[in-house]
C-alpha cells in the first residue's frame, strides 16, 4: 500500500476556508497543503497522484451518534460494526462514535468491554465510544472518572424508556455533578418517558395501534419539558449538557434560551428530522413502521426551526442516530401495537449527501456543511484536530466529493445491512467518489477498497468547547 498520495486540483473545503489546493498525505497524516498551480504545489511529490479537478476535497465525516449491534426490544440493530462502518465509508464518514451500554446491575467497565469486543478487528473506519449510563450508583460514579481518564469522555442518560435505560432526576443530577468534576460531557435523551408511557397505555386502550400513534403520544411538549428540566439540572450541577436528536421547535427554543443565558448547552439534530415528517409515519399498510424512532418524526412545520437553529448555532451538530431494524421480521414485531416497533432508522450512509443537498437548497453554506458534519462533532467529543479538518498533522481522513453527480437514494443501491431506505426514491445532487481513512483508500472511484480491521479505536480528550 502506498504510504504517500498527492490530491491535486480540488476545492478544499473546511469549516473555516475554501481554497483550491493540493494536499500531500504521508504515513496516515496530512503532511502539507499548497495552493494549486504554484511552485509550492508542484514541489509536492508522492508515490500516487489523484486528480480532483472539478471536485470538492473535504474532511471525512464524523458521525457522533451511531448504534451498531444495539439491543432494543428483544432484537438487535441490523448493522454490525463491520457492515455499518463499511456503509459509513461509502457515505463519506470516516469516524463514528458509537454507544457502549451499561446494563442495570452491571458496571460501566463491563459494558464498555463488551462493545470493544464487538468492534475490535471489524471496523472499516476509525471509531470511538460514548458510555450509556443506565444505573447510577457510587460504583458507577467512580467508574466515570476512570473512563474519562482513558478517553471515554461522554456519558448518555435517558429521561425516556422507564425500566430499560431511564434515569430519574436524582440519578441524572448525581451523574452531572460527577461530570462537572471530571470533565465529562453528559448527553441527554430528553423526553418525559414517565408521562409518555401513560399516553401509550391510553392510546392502545382506545385501539390506536398504528405506527402514526408513536408520534402522537411522544409529544413535542414532552420533549421540550424534558429539555428544559435537563438544562436546569445541568445548571444546578455546574455541568455542560449535550441534548441528542432534537426534533421539535419547542425544544430548540429551550436550547436557544439557555445559550442566550450563557450556559454551556449544546444540541444535535439528525437528517430524519430535517427531511422526513409525520407524513411518513402515517404511510399505509404498516409502512409507517419504517420511520419509528425516538424522538419521533414531527409535522413538517418543525423543520424550519431546526434549519434556523443550525444556521444560528443554537444547534451545532448533525448526527444520524443510525440504529437500523429491518422492516421484515424486526419492525413487524409491532404489528397491532406501535409500542413494540423497534425504535430506529438507518442513515449513516446518507448524512453527508443529504446535507450537501441542503447546501444546494439554500438551508446552509458549504462551510457550515463541513462544520456541522465534521469539525464540530470532532471538537465536541475531543477528536479535533486529529479528525474533522484538513490541516498539516491531522489524520489523512479525506473525501473527494463530486458536487455535480446525481443519484437516487435507494435500498437497492445502499450498503447498510437493512431491507429499506428511509429516503427511498429521493433525488440528490452530490456523491462521494473516493475516501481515504488515515491515507488508505477505502472507497476508490466508487469501488470499495477497504477492509474490516483497518479502523482503529480512538481515545478522546474532553469537549473542546469548554475551558
Amino acid at each position: 500500500m502506498s504510504t504517500s498520495t498527492v490530491i491535486r486540483g480540488g476545492l478544499v473545503i473546511t469549516a473555516s476556508d475554501e481554497t483550491h489546493a493540493d494536499i500531500l498525505m504521508e504515513d496516515g497524516r496530512i503532511a502539507a497543503l499548497a495552493a494549486s498551480h504554484t511552485p509550492a504545489a508542484e514541489a509536492l511529490t508522492a508515490e500516487r497522484t489523484v486528480d480532483a479537478t472539478g471536485k470538492y476535497v473535504i474532511p471525512g465525516g464524523v458521525d457522533a451518534h451511531t448504534h451498531m449491534e444495539m439491543p432494543f426490544g428483544g432484537t438487535f440493530a441490523a448493522d454490525t460494526f463491520e457492515t455499518g462502518t463499511r456503509a459509513a465509508a461509502w457515505g463519506g464518514t470516516t469516524t463514528i462514535v458509537d454507544f457502549a451500554v451499561q446494563s442495570v446491575g452491571h458496571g460501566l467497565r463491563e459494558g464498555l468491554d463488551a462493545w470493544h469486543a464487538k468492534a475490535e478487528g471489524n471496523c472499516a473506519i476509525d471509531y470511538a465510544f460514548h458510555m450509556i449510563v443506565s444505573d447510577v450508583n457510587e460504583d458507577t460514579l467512580k467508574e466515570m472518572d476512570l473512563l474519562v481518564e482513558e478517553g471515554v469522555t461522554s456519558f448518555k442518560q435517558f429521561m425516556a424508556y422507564p425500566g430499560v435505560f431511564y434515569s430519574d432526576d436524582g440519578q441524572i443530577l448525581r451523574a452531572m455533578q460527577r461530570a462537572a468534576d471530571n470533565g465529562g460531557l453528559i448527553m441527554m435523551h430528553a423526553e418525559n418517558g414517565i408521562a409518555i408511557d401513560v399516553l401509550v397505555e391510553q392510546a392502545l386502550a382506545r385501539g390506536e395501534t398504528d405506527p402514526r400513534f408513536h408520534g402522537e403520544v411522544r409529544k413535542a411538549l414532552l420533549e421540550a419539558e424534558a429539555t428544559h428540566r435537563a438544562i436546569r439540572l445541568a445548571q444546578v450541577a455546574g455541568a455542560p449538557l449535550y441534548v441528542v436528536h432534537v426534533s421539535a421547535t419547542e425544544a430548540v427554543a429551550e436550547l436557544a434560551r439557555a445559550r442566550d443565558d450563557g450556559l454551556p448547552v449544546f444540541g444535535e439534530t439528525c437528517p430524519q428530522y430535517l427531511f422526513l415528517s409525520t407524513d411518513n409515519l402515517a404511510e399505509p399498510d404498516f409502512e409507517g413502521a419504517k420511520y419509528v424512532c425516538s424522538t419521533p418524526l414531527r409535522p413538517k412545520e418543525h423543520q424550519a426551526a431546526l434549519w434556523r437553529g443550525l444556521r444560528t448555532n443554537d444547534l451545532q451538530v448533525v448526527s444520524t442516530d443510525h440504529c437500523p431494524f429491518c422492516f421484515s421480521g424486526q419492525k413487524e414485531l409491532g404489528r397491532g401495537d406501535f409500542s413494540k416497533i423497534p425504535n430506529g432508522l438507518p442513515g449513516v450512509e446518507n448524512r453527508m449527501d443529504l446535507l450537501h443537498q441542503a447546501v444546494l437548497d439554500g438551508h446552509i453554506s458549504r462551510r457550515r456543511w463541513i462544520e456541522i458534519a465534521c469539525a464540530t462533532p470532532a471538537r465536541m467529543f475531543g477528536l479535533y484536530p486529529k479528525k474533522g479538518t484538513i490541516a498539516p498533522g491531522a489524520d489523512a481522513d479525506v473525501v473527494i466529493y463530486d458536487p455535480a453527480a446525481e443519484q437516487v437514494i435507494s435500498a437497492d443501491t445502499h450498503h447498510m445491512n437493512v431491507d429499506y431506505s428511509a429516503y427511498e426514491g429521493k433525488r440528490v445532487t452530490g456523491r462521494v467518489e473516493t475516501v481515504f481513512s488515515r491515507g488508505v483508500p477505502v472507497v476508490t472511484d466508487r469501488k470499495y477498497t477497504g477492509h474490516a480491521g483497518h479502523g482503529a479505536y480512538t481515545p478522546r480528550s474532553t469537549c473542546q468547547y469548554l475551558t
